[in-house]
């Protein structure tokens, strides 16, 4: 009877969907490790193989690591990303806790500002925040690829849900025990709330990882290069041409966020699935 439960046509059904678009999904970076390890005539030729009929890895990470600069590429990414996952989650989680559990009258005025927020997307803000950051001669600096993200709507959206789950009970003993509400958020809430903090930490690296939009606009020095903008370098660098050696250098950017990812997905899906449960 178990057998037969197991092999319905409709779980057959389920997993070969699910089959399908995992091959999907994973259909560019399984392309990207093979171009990665091929030499430059064999990525041109007629025929598609996916594995490398020469071995060409060392020599293409060679070059991706000798033409540029790849460590600085990659420790400008950790600092920037650092910088603004930090400064995101020590703004949102206070505002987040005071929206979900003070009572004062412009709550709702706030919540729909939140929302609002959620509708403006960088690109239309862009411009007014490249003359400001010019005419402030900030170009080209850490704090340029931070300021314009330091408040995120998105955090403040997901830890309000996060923390109306949370027993007023809890709140209410931390208070008669005399605490203040800075440190009912540091001893209280934010011990609770590292599932919530973990997968927006997730949402927010990836996204600033591999953000190249703003980097584009406010470096020029590659000294502040952030990792997709290097990328743009090592093209011109390599004339374009030289597929083999970028997929090595994509490969080298993108092997941080897989890892992780890996390392927090437990934590990644408790915290958007308990998210989703108490909002």
């Amino acid at each position: 009877m178990m057998m037969t439960d197991r092999f319905t046509p409709g779980r057959a059904l389920r997993l070969a969907l699910l089959t399908l678009g995992a091959i999907v999904f994973l259909a560019p970076y399984i392309f990207m490790i093979s171009t990665a390890g091929k030499a430059q005539s064999e990525i041109f030729s007629s025929s598609l193989n996916l594995i490398p009929q020469t071995w060409s890895y060392a020599e293409n990470f060679a070059k991706a690591f000798g033409r540029v600069s790849m460590g600085g590429l990659l420790l400008n990414g950790v600092i920037v990303c650092g910088l603004i996952l930090v400064v995101q989650v020590l703004v949102a989680i206070p505002c987040a806790y005071a929206m979900a559990k003070l009572s004062f009258r412009a709550a709702r005025l706030m919540m729909a500002l939140v929302m609002l927020g959620l509708l403006v997307p960088i690109h239309a803000t862009a411009l007014p925040l490249y003359v400001a950051f010019d005419r402030l001669s900030v170009l080209n600096s850490y704090f340029a690829l931070v300021a314009p993200f330091s408040i995120s709507v998105f955090a403040i959206f997901l830890f309000l849900q996060f923390f109306r789950g949370i027993p007023d009970d809890l709140i209410h003993a931390a208070r008669l025990d005399g605490m203040s509400e800075a440190g009912i958020v540091a001893r209280v809430v934010v011990p609770n709330a590292w599932p919530a903090i973990t997968a927006f930490a997730i949402f927010s690296v990836v996204a600033h990882w591999n953000d190249l939009f703003w980097p584009l606009i406010v470096v020029t020095n590659q000294a502040y290069a952030t990792p997709p903008l290097g990328l743009l370098y090592f093209r011109a660098a390599e004339a374009g041409d030289d597929y083999g050696a970028l997929m090595a250098a994509t490969l080298i950017i993108t092997l941080p966020l897989v890892l992780a990812f890996l390392l927090a997905q437990k934590r990644f899906v408790e915290g958007i699935t308990m998210t989703g449960l108490k909002g």
